[in-house]
This record gives structure tokens, C-alpha cells and sequence, in this order.
């Protein structure tokens, strides 16, 4: 399991480029885009810097995530 954080992903667009970035390193990896939150998620046995470089070709800037990708839950107004 891989997560990095993905610098200037702001569209759709994007989304499409990181996942074909990552799908041309490993094209069977399970690939999770967090568009919001600017990173992605990587089922694969492959090395993180093998993604990073795919990623830096196609234009976006990558590093490994510091702690894993946990989806954001929202407390409500009253905590």
C-alpha cells in the first residue's frame, strides 16, 4: 500500500492524468484518487519512487504521505 500526496491536482483532469501515470507503472495496481485532499492511494507491489517518477513525467509533483489515507468524516455542527 502506497499514499502520497500529489501537489497542483485541482480537477478532473488531473485525476485522469495521475491514474494513467501511476496505471503505466502497474497497470493492475488499484488506484485511489482523493482529489480534495490532494493524494492518492496505491494498491501495488511496486516501489513508491517507481510512481513518483511516472508521476513527476506526467507533470505533477508527488512525495510519500506521512501517515495513511483515512477518509474525512465530518463531525456535524455540534461535534
Amino acid at each position: 500500500m502506497i499514499d502520497l500526496n500529489v501537489k497542483h491536482m485541482t480537477c478532473g483532469h488531473c485525476v485522469s492524468a495521475v491514474t494513467r501515470a501511476v496505471k503505466s507503472v502497474d497497470p493492475a495496481a488499484d488506484v485511489r484518487v482523493d482529489l480534495g485532499g490532494k493524494r492518492v492511494h496505491v494498491e501495488s507491489e511496486t516501489a513508491a519512487n517507481e510512481f513518483i517518477a511516472a508521476l513527476a513525467e506526467a507533470g505533477y509533483e508527488a512525495v510519500p504521505s506521512a501517515k495513511p489515507h483515512a477518509p474525512t468524516a465530518s463531525k456535524g455542527c455540534c461535534g
